[in-house]
């Protein structure tokens, strides 16, 4: 095989692919059939022609023989006043005309049989294409269930090109969140190890004077709350101590008595503790 020829069945059989991917069996079926009604209409048109050539021969026909009833009726008349020259040329006329309607009679004949022919032909031919528009109906359907079937099956299974891309998505999409929060967690462990330094602090702060801060906030705590035990557990001992009533004191108001000394000193020390406490941490 020469070089043209294999680059010409190549050209062929790519274009021959090319045009069976693009190929839609419903179309060429609408297509086929739109050619059989177009057979169809030429038929009916050429069954139309024969019998408009028949009808006309039909009237010359009837023409050229009344004609020749003519002719003879006024050869009678010849005859019957003696003129018998005209009578002759009646005949003479009549039988021309009666030679020329033996002809239409044989083309009439003729015209008459294929108007039949194509008559039936017309009628198979409308009966296999109303059959073929049936048939053509059912492929179409059958063609489109199966072409329905078959896109829902590969969208279900995930092998259409568009359901593949989107997995592809969200696997990328997984493994881009796997990777930021396994960042984020390793960011926090150095962070709180002190390998890394928090650049939202302000300046002069690092993380032994956040803990530093932390502790002396937790002694704070730690003191309020063992003041607040101990008004706890001084308030049921001055409430169990009985108060004598003084019968010379008039029923007037009773001035409240100042506090001690005693009760208040606890407090007043925590609480002088702590504001030492402060400010030598505020000078160091």
């Amino acid at each position: 095989m020469s070089l043209a020829r294999r680059i010409a069945a190549l050209f062929r059989a790519k274009a021959h692919r090319v045009l069976d991917s693009a190929e839609d069996p419903r179309e060429v079926l609408d297509y086929s059939y739109s050619r059989q009604l177009e057979l169809l209409n030429q038929v009916r048109r050429g069954v139309a022609d024969v019998a408009t050539s028949r009808k006309r021969v039909e009237l010359q026909l009837s023409q050229l023989r009344e004609s020749a009833a003519r002719l003879e009726e006024q050869a009678r008349q010849a005859l019957s006043l003696g003129k018998e020259e005209i009578a002759r040329q009646a005949l003479t006329r009549r039988a021309t005309a009666l030679s020329r309607a033996d002809e239409l009679q044989g083309q009439y004949a003729s015209l008459q049989e294929e108007e039949n022919r194509l008559t039936a032909a017309s009628r198979r031919l409308q009966a296999k294409v109303e059959a073929f528009r049936t048939h053509k109906e059912v492929i179409k359907a059958t063609y489109t269930t199966a072409e329905a079937h078959t896109r829902i099956s590969e969208s279900v299974t995930g092998l259409s090109e568009e359901m593949g891309d989107v997995g592809l998505a969200v696997q990328r999409a997984e493994d881009r969140t796997a990777q930021l929060q396994a960042r984020a967690g390793a960011l926090d462990e150095l962070l709180a190890s002190g390998v890394l330094e928090d650049a939202t602090l302000p300046a002069g702060r690092d993380d032994l004077q956040a803990q530093l801060e932390g502790a002396v906030a937790g002694g704070d705590i730690d003191e309020q709350l063992d003041r607040m035990k101990r008004e706890l557990h001084a308030a049921p001992a001055s409430a169990a101590l009985p108060t004598a009533p003084t019968p010379s004191a008039p029923a007037a108001e009773s001035t409240p008595s100042a506090p001690s000394a005693e009760s208040t000193s606890p407090v007043l020390s925590t609480e002088s503790t702590a504001g030492e406490r402060r400010d030598q941490e505020g000078t160091s």
